[in-house]
């Protein structure tokens, strides 16, 4: 039987942690802000900003939030992540995607600050990612590194299998891999032999937006497994991109949905946010 990693349990340790730092740095006449824009009123959005601004209560943060409405247009959204950048006593800055259609997400990417993109999505971001130089990074893989190393699981030299290759989970958490000396494939829609793949894996990581895609079949006995996925049903029961009840007899360890990666989102986006304070 595989032991669950908790995701809660883990990122109310870093919260405390960011806690205890945010009182340091106060001590010292250091302040921190958060700046939060929503575009529309989009339900899933909401209580993702929600959750944000309640962590940085939590922590000691403060928030500006901005709801703006659906029609807002790209020029207006642009002049005040414009004036965000701008200003001093803000030191970071996010907007919630999605946005709306009208609106180019790349570009609103590319027009936050990268002193101030806590969500480590602006290319400076991940090119520093890349290279190995400081700068944000993405919070979701971020946080996947953190559960494994604060589970003791051993990453120096281990086979890592990626199942997905998107910029915000898949392409960052295999840098981060290679980082940690893990040898990393990534796999994704066009991959032949999956299943092989993935079995071969001691660490896999799916993040591929299927619901209960990864079968039992794919998992090596002992491997470690990590589900990214998020996906309700109509009896608003939530289930992951792994099929747990086959993977989780096989699997040393496991992320359950939810509990496991999701609450890690949001303590490293507030680990972000406290770096920014030093930085900005």
């Amino acid at each position: 039987m595989a032991k669950i990693i908790d995701g809660k349990k883990i990122s109310a340790e870093i919260k405390e942690e960011l806690k205890e730092q945010v009182a340091q740095l106060k001590k010292a006449g250091v302040e921190g802000t958060l700046a939060v824009i929503q575009v529309g009123a989009d339900p899933a959005s909401s209580v993702y900003v929600r959750n944000k601004k309640k962590a940085c209560e939590y922590i000691g943060l403060h928030s500006k939030s901005f709801e703006l409405p659906e029609e807002t247009t790209q020029k207006e959204l642009l002049d005040l992540i414009e004036q965000l950048n701008q200003d001093a006593a803000v030191n970071g800055i996010l907007v919630q995607l999605p946005v709306p259609a009208h609106i180019e997400e790349k570009t609103i990417i590319n027009a936050i600050s990268p002193l101030k993109d806590v969500d480590g999505f602006h290319p400076q971001s991940v090119g520093s990612l890349t290279i190995g130089q400081p700068g944000f990074v993405s919070c979701t893989p971020a946080g996947i590194v953190e559960l494994l190393k604060r589970s003791k699981v051993e990453l120096d030299g281990k086979n890592c299998v990626i199942v997905g290759r998107s910029n915000i989970v898949g392409k960052p958490m295999a840098l981060l891999m290679l980082r940690e000396n893990a040898t990393v494939t990534v796999t994704h829609s066009h991959t032949k032999n999956l299943k092989e793949i993935c079995s071969a894996a001691d660490i896999l990581i799916v993040a591929i937006g299927k619901k209960e895609f990864i079968t039992g079949e794919y998992i090596k006995e002992g491997a470690v497994v990590i589900d990214v996925g998020i996906h309700r049903d109509e009896n608003n029961k939530l289930s992951g991109d792994v099929k747990y009840d086959e993977a989780e007899p096989k699997a040393s360890m496991i992320t359950p949905v939810p509990g496991g990666v999701g609450p890690m989102t949001i303590a490293m986006l507030m680990r972000n946010c406290v770096e920014a304070m030093v930085t900005v």
